[in-house]
């Protein structure tokens, strides 16, 4: 990872080395920024260049921007919503004998020996990454039968809190999922997936990528569409 400086802004990117001719900067979803540069080109050259479209790289990120994930403040009480799946849940705390987080019709039920805003926030946060966890890899393990022709090797699924990433993945099959995706449509999850695992085939966000990715899940833009609409 390296980095300019553009005013007060700092522009981290990651730089790939290849054998085209032409240095390529490309601004993801995820706001992150991508160069792919010719193998010659020397780091300095890379920077001057980031430093004159730089402009550019943080209006593509402001556009971005705007459909990045983040949550309502919670006060954790008794009457708010929350959601899961996709579906929203009245919340009831209660106070009983054990402490326990249980879905019952349309309500999420967080039962504590001693109730307080902290020990419920705490108790739905490791229900949430509970389910997270086994969700994801039953949806994972769906989504890889779409990719058996790529013979595709996950070499890890992790879950990881990330402010501005549903999803990421590592060039030795690492995925990692953001645990707030399970508040949404598991379609959307789906989708979330199956964008990482086309990355693990073809890097870059470019023509291919959208192909493979429109092969694998023909509606995906419907689903990012909903994910954006239900975080926002």
């Amino acid at each position: 990872m390296h980095s300019v400086k553009y005013g007060s802004k700092t522009i981290a990117f990651q730089l790939t080395r290849s054998t085209r001719k032409t240095l390529a900067i490309e601004v993801h979803p995820d706001s992150s920024v991508q160069l792919i540069a010719p193998v010659e080109s020397s780091l300095e050259l890379i920077k001057d260049k980031v430093e004159k479209r730089a402009k550019w790289i943080l209006k593509q990120q402001a556009y971005f921007e705007q459909f990045l994930p983040h949550t309502p403040t919670r006060e954790y009480l008794s009457g708010e919503t929350h959601l899961y799946l996709g579906k929203r849940y009245l919340l009831k705390v209660q106070q009983g004998t054990e402490n326990s987080v249980k879905l019952i019709g349309g309500q999420l039920v967080v039962t504590q020996v001693i109730p307080s805003q902290a020990k419920v926030k705490t108790a739905l946060a490791a229900w949430y990454y509970h389910h997270a966890k086994k969700k994801f890899t039953a949806l994972t393990e769906k989504v890889l039968l779409q990719f058996k022709e790529e013979q595709i090797t996950i070499e890890l699924l992790d879950i990881y809190r990330m402010k501005k990433r549903w999803g990421s993945c590592t060039p030795t099959g690492k995925i990692i999922l953001n645990p707030e995706l399970i508040k949404t449509n598991p379609k959307c999850i789906e989708y979330v997936i199956t964008h990482e695992l086309c990355h693990l085939v073809i890097p870059s966000h470019n023509k291919a990528f959208y192909q493979l990715l429109s092969e694998k899940m023909p509606d995906w833009e419907k689903w990012k569409l909903r994910l954006e609409v239900l975080m926002a």
